[in-house]
């Protein structure tokens, strides 16, 4: 176990901050102050620089057009992204990219890889299933027709399902095998609903109705949705990361700057204190992340599977970025408050990302499944 970057790791970050240097989060859309969805598409003018960075395609295979790079380089490139609250589909996109490559067949992969490396094929995917708290996999049907799939079921909560290209949607068969169908947004049976998220983000309640999608356009290897998942799982952490960093910087920048007494109030024991507490809630978030992502890529490690590392990265990554988001408000007295002011913005984004794919004790209630599966001892 080394978690030492490499040189091209720490290479995609210097990459990754010089395309989001010019990111404003005090341009970001504000929820509070927007009627409905802050956009009705992700930020294109900023995925065509991640393209033009050779970013889009950091983890894909270099005979797709990517750079070969891994899970803690995608990571590492979702953590930057939050920091600056990038509205782009960086990890739905790199995910379901990463699954093609792992689970599908090599004429799939040549099909679709090359154009999602270049960013100009748009992927996202569905994880939440019909209500948030189920199993994804559980809330659609499959089942065979000629060389079809036929796809029956709901999928609530679907990010950029309205202008990605392709949504990679889970599906059980009848036998209780699981499945990711690769589903165009135009395909007859397939209706959305406008929902929205928590930060203001257009999302979609897709309805399916006898959808046909072909048997080759499907990932049906055993542990497809779970490493996809656990894929989504895991840079949900990098994302809580990076959001806690930016916030935590934000709130030191004004704490230096805010005086009370005729001192800066980052020099009271009180305000210091609290923020000592959440940098070591960050870096213990980021020590479990890069576990997490370690056993993501290697599938090294002791006796218990690596959906325990990545339920401890995601315990940890809730309710880190929680506090650190609570601590910050409250440093920041009524600037916290403040719609002109991006701390809500983050705020806003940080109850999604807590709640996105399971809250803390959803995965606690995981890992404890996992220990009494795998005893210890």
């Amino acid at each position: 176990m080394d978690f030492t970057f490499t040189e091209e790791q720490l290479a995609a970050v210097e990459a990754a901050r010089a395309v989001f240097a010019d990111v404003a989060p005090d341009g970001v859309p504000s929820p509070a102050l927007t009627p409905g969805a802050v956009a009705e598409d992700f930020d294109r003018p900023l995925w065509a620089r991640l393209a033009g960075a050779d970013l889009i395609g950091l983890v894909l295979p270099t005979e797709h057009g990517g750079s070969g790079l891994d899970t803690v380089a995608l990571c590492l490139l979702l953590r930057e992204s939050a920091k600056v609250l990038a509205r782009v589909p960086l990890l739905e996109h790199c995910a379901t990219a990463m699954a093609v490559h792992s689970h599908g067949t090599p004429e799939l992969a040549a099909a679709l890889l090359p154009a999602a490396a270049r960013g100009e094929q748009v992927l996202t995917v569905a994880a939440h299933g019909r209500s948030g708290h189920e199993p994804a996999e559980r809330a659609v049907t499959a089942r065979p027709h000629g060389g079809e799939l036929v796809l029956d079921g709901l999928q609530t909560a679907v990010p950029w399902a309205h202008t990605a290209d392709l949504i990679a949607v889970p599906a059980h068969t009848a036998d209780g095998d699981s499945l990711v169908a690769l589903v165009p947004r135009g395909a007859p049976g397939l209706t959305f609903a406008e929902q929205y998220s928590t930060s203001g983000e257009l999302l979609a309640e897709l309805t399916l109705d006898g959808l046909r999608v072909p048997a080759e356009r499907a990932l049906t290897a055993p542990g497809a949705w779970e490493r996809l998942h656990g894929l989504l799982a895991t840079g949900t952490c990098a994302l809580a990361l990076g959001l806690g960093e930016g916030v935590l910087t934000m709130t030191s920048q004004y704490t230096s700057k805010r005086e009370q007494f005729g001192h800066p109030v980052a020099t009271f024991q009180a305000v210091a204190v609290q923020a000592a507490d959440r940098y070591i809630d960050l870096r213990a978030m980021e020590v479990v992340l890069w576990q997490a992502a370690w056993r993501l890529d290697t599938g090294a490690g002791g006796p218990l599977p690596a959906d325990a590392d990545i339920a401890v990265a995601k315990i940890w990554a809730s309710d880190g970025v929680r506090r650190v988001v609570q601590t910050a408000q409250h440093l920041h007295g009524g600037f916290g408050a403040d719609t002109d002011y991006p701390l809500h913005r983050y705020h806003a984004r940080a109850k999604q990302l807590e709640l996105d794919l399971g809250p803390a004790a959803a995965h606690e209630e995981a890992l404890g499944d996992l220990l009494a599966a795998h005893p210890l001892s």
